[in-house]
């Protein structure tokens, strides 16, 4: 039996996590989710750390964070939030436990109290520019 773990304020979007499968909720995502037919649908690019001017801080965190600060940007140039979010894609450079941690953290911060979005992350050797460690995309249900 499937477990509903947002029943559905967001009448376009049901996120489940079925029975049989591990409790994703402590890692801050879900398994499943469901869109509507008919949803409009926003994808955001894959975004980085760097700030407006393209400048890229050197260390982890203050890329993840700003990386996750970018995302409510894009979001709202085309009408949705980061509480809209349904499933995200995250690529990390040399990835650890640690890092690992961090991004729960600061993706903790920046859904405060939205519904965990699906997610996948992905280890990788590099990324587009140099020195960039973190990178994340997005798909969300405008208006949900």
């Amino acid at each position: 039996m499937a477990q509903v773990i947002h029943p559905t304020n967001k009448s376009q979007v049901v996120f489940v996590n079925p029975s049989g499968l591990y409790d994703p909720a402590p890692n801050g995502y879900s398994h499943v989710a469901a869109v509507a037919p008919g949803a409009r649908l926003v994808y955001v690019a894959g975004q980085g750390g760097e700030n407006q001017s393209g400048e890229l801080p050197r260390e982890f965190r203050p890329q993840v964070r700003k990386a996750l600060e970018n995302l409510p940007t894009a979001l709202t140039a085309a009408g949705a939030r980061t509480r809209d979010v349904v499933k995200l894609t995250m690529l990390v450079v040399d990835h650890t436990d640690e890092k690992l941690r961090v991004i729960a953290s600061e993706l903790e911060r920046v859904m405060a109290g939205a519904s965990a979005p699906t997610c996948t992350l992905i280890p990788v050797p590099r990324l587009a520019l140099d020195g960039m460690l973190f990178e994340v995309d997005a798909v969300a249900v405008a208006g949900a």
